[in-house]
């Protein structure tokens, strides 16, 4: 009897180690698993593999891009600039005007880098000019290589007839200057959705107007009621798409029109194209943290919930 019970006890004894020894294997293939898929998820996102386009390219301007390029990246940006004398810079000694000196900001902001593409600004442009300028290729291929579009345009449109105010002339009315607004407003939104079509994953900044004739007294009211009818039709604009932003200019300008207007009365010098990519590259800089803080956000909440997880699993 007391060989039977030592048996049996050296058989449960062995059968038990039998059991540990397999649940420890068990246990160790799938810490190596999980380790191996642990590094190979870091690999993928550390040392992705390039993504390289399965279809034929086509010269055609209709072409969509199949694959994304080297450059697009978070904070790289490719800037291109369309519209009118201040999109190209006229006014400023250096020729920068707040295209090239946007660009040079972002590229002073921590995390970005800017590169401009091209500039396409005309002097005298208008809106309508510029609708018949988005069907040619040439102006289509630059803007499709941008990331961020810069539009400038308006201001020929409702300013036409103001500068008869300088050379001692009838100067323009209210009604007069308000009647342009509808018209070129309409003009205005098929340019965005044109641009935006032309590259729908494009930023588009659309630069507001100021008022160049506030210092006189006969241009400051009608001046002052035509712009902001003006801009706010813009906002609305740009409200409808996510990817469009109206940057303002007419406070800027509005109580610093001697220190920044060029001699022609009209367009910035330098120091108010400046004042106007500081406005853009302070957008961006706000852009930015929202999108970091909204990582943030999203990471925080994805770490807790394993812990939550764990915590429903206690109590069952």
């Amino acid at each position: 009897m007391f060989i039977s019970l030592s048996y049996q006890e050296g058989t449960r004894v062995n059968s038990s180690k039998w059991i540990w020894r397999s649940v420890g294997s068990v246990s160790i293939a799938a810490t190596l698993l999980l380790l191996y898929g642990f590094i190979t998820a870091v690999q993928s996102i550390t040392a992705p593999e390039p993504m390289v386009s399965t279809q034929p390219v086509h010269s055609g301007s209709s072409q969509t891009q199949t694959a994304p390029s080297a450059t697009n990246q978070a904070g790289e940006f490719r800037v291109a600039a369309i519209g009118d004398s201040l999109a190209k810079g006229t006014g400023d000694d250096s020729g920068s005007g707040f295209v090239r000196r946007s660009v040079s900001l972002l590229n002073n902001q921590e995390g970005h880098k800017a590169q401009l593409i091209n500039n396409l600004g005309i002097n005298g442009l208008t809106t309508q000019g510029l609708l018949t300028k988005l069907d040619e290729p040439g102006v289509s291929y630059v803007l499709k290589k941008a990331n961020v579009i810069i539009v400038s345009i308006g201001g020929n449109d409702l300013f036409q007839g103001a500068q008869a105010a300088q050379t001692g002339k009838e100067p323009p009315t209210l009604s007069g200057l308000s009647k342009a607004v509808p018209d070129a407003a309409k003009r205005l939104q098929k340019v965005l959705t044109k641009v935006g079509k032309i590259n729908p994953n494009a930023k588009i900044i659309y630069v507001g107007l100021y008022n160049p004739f506030s210092d006189l007294q006969e241009m400051k009211i009608p001046g002052n009621l035509v712009v902001t009818e003006w801009n706010l039709a813009a906002m609305a604009i740009t409200n409808q798409n996510s990817n469009m932003t109206l940057v303002p200019t007419f406070d800027l300008f509005q109580q610093n029109l001697p220190v920044y207007l060029s001699s022609d009365h009209f367009h910035p010098n330098g120091q108010g194209y400046q004042a106007i990519a500081e406005r853009i590259a302070q957008g961006f800089a706000v852009a930015n943290t929202k999108d970091a803080d909204k990582v943030d956000n999203e990471q925080q909440s994805t770490s807790s919930q394993p812990a939550e997880v764990k915590k429903g699993g206690n109590k069952q």
